[in-house]
Parts: structure tokens; sequence; C-alpha cells
């Protein structure tokens, strides 16, 4: 029945008597536009089931589908401070504070530790969430990455970073840009004690991150179509005053340029990883 017809017979649907669908129940893809269930859209890794775009996920989900059930969290109890009483639009403080409240997390790096496949191998993960503060690389994540890998010496586990991440919290000045350097010489005693690093870059791979630990691996992986660089393609187009080439960033392109060593697609990301640590001889 046409809307006007339904106005001239005086038929019409209230606002509270209109049935919307629950939230959670459907997934929109960012890139298809194309709907899909959330139990189709979980049950396929978290990709969309019309045209396999990875959506951004969380440590939560990455631990889940890795690691084998059993797995624990470590150094849960650290937290970010205001050490400069840092204020921009709203003070740093209130940022940290909406942020734990949104995300359910402490900061934006997660560790655990558990094994993986068929046949147990260990590993340790550092898994950042972008959905805090952007994935933001302040020194609560430098600390954890630091003692993450502290744990790989002592127990003998191979390391996977999984980066997400716009860059430097910049919030925190020079103690997030230390943590570059910070990371880096952590990573170095890892290859002394001859442990294996596996980077898994995602999207976005972007500034500090990029520039320290997470194209620092033995080995170099990505999702596929992960934003990946230093400068974000808007800064360096607005810089050169040029456009870019299509599909410049992207993983695809930072592969085809010698910077990754594969794309892995995320339903094959646990066998991957054990078969590369296999290879590796972790046992």
């Amino acid at each position: 029945m046409s809307w006007f017809k339904r106005l001239k017979e005086g038929i019409q649907t209230t606002t509270k008597n209109k049935k919307e669908a629950p939230d959670g129940l459907w997934y929109k893809c960012k890139e298809c536009k194309e709907a899909s269930t959330m139990k189709e859209f979980r049950e396929n890794f978290y990709k969309c089931p019309k045209c396999d775009y990875h959506a951004r996920i969380g440590s939560k989900e990455y631990f889940s589908i890795i690691l084998n059930p059993g797995y624990s969290i470590l150094f849960n109890n650290i937290e970010s401070e205001d050490f400069l009483n840092f204020v921009d639009l709203k003070p740093y403080k209130d940022r940290l504070v909406e942020a734990q409240k949104k995300t359910k997390l402490i900061d934006a790096l997660s560790v655990a530790t558990g094994h993986v496949g068929e046949f147990n191998i260990p590993l340790t993960i550092a898994c950042m969430d972008f959905a805090f503060i952007g994935g933001s690389m302040g020194s609560v994540v430098g600390e954890k990455i630091a003692l993450a890998i502290e744990y790989s010496i002592k127990h003998r586990t191979a390391l996977l970073i999984i980066s997400k991440s716009g860059g430097a919290r910049m919030m925190e000045s020079a103690f997030s840009l230390m943590q570059l350097a910070k990371t880096s010489a952590m990573l170095t005693m890892l290859s002394n004690e001859g442990l294996p690093y596996i980077s898994l870059m995602t999207d976005p791979t972007t500034g500090g991150v990029t520039a320290s630990f997470a194209m620092l691996g033995d080995l170099n992986i990505a999702e596929p179509k992960a934003l990946i660089g230093f400068a974000g393609p808007r800064v360096i187009r607005e810089t050169i005053k040029r456009d870019l080439p299509e599909g410049f960033q992207t993983a695809e392109s930072t592969l085809e340029n010698g910077f990754l060593d594969t794309i892995v697609n995320r339903k094959d990301l646990k066998a991957t990883l054990e078969n590369m640590l296999s290879i590796l001889g972790v046992k």
C-alpha cells in the first residue's frame, strides 16, 4: 500500500510500533555494503561472507582464533598514567577512563600464552586493540611487549605480535616515542636467544608501530588489504601534492615491494602459524 493511500485512509505506523532488527543480529560489510547475519560473520572468522573483507577485530577474537582452548592472559594489571597532565580537547586522564569503560580493556595491548594446533606448539601473543585510543602505543603497550618477550625467553616460547595501530600515543609525548627503541632492543634479546618472532600486520598498521616492532619479525605477515605504512595516505598526498598509485600502502603492495613474506587469510591463520613454527623448530 502506497504512503499516500495509507495516509488518506488513516492507516499509519507510529514509530513506537515499528519493529526493528535487534542490535547485534546483522553485520553490514564496509567494503561491499552487503548484509549478513552475525552468526555467519562470526563463523566466517569475522570476515564478510559475501566478499571476504577482513573486519577489524580485537585481541579476544584473535586469541580464540589462534590459540587452543585453555590459554592464559598475562600482565593484565598494568595501567597507563598521565605523567604530563596532558590536556587537548579533554584531559588524557578522562580519555583513559572513557576508553576503559567503552572497551572493557586496561590498555591498547593484551598478552596471552598458550598452544597452537594439534601439536600443541607453545606461543606467546601480544595483540593490539584499535578500539582503545586507536591502538596507540603508549608506555604500557611498550612495557607489555617487553614483559611478553621476557616471558617468551624464560619459558622458551615463540612470540607473535599482532599490530593494529595508528602509531605512537602523542598524549604521552617522549614517553611514547621511547617505546620504539625499547621494544626494538627487547626483540634483539629474543633473537639472541634463538627464539622466533612473527609479526602479523592487520588493518591499520601505521606510524611508530610500523617504524619499530611491526617490521622487525623473523617473518612478517599480514591480512589481506590491510593498510600498512608510516604516514597515512592522506598526509602523503597533501605533502607531495600528487595522486598516489592504486593500492598504495595495502598489504598487497607491501608484499610486492618486498616488505612482507606472505599474506594470510584469517581462516588459514592458525594452520599457517603452526606450520611456520614447526619449520622454525619450535616444540
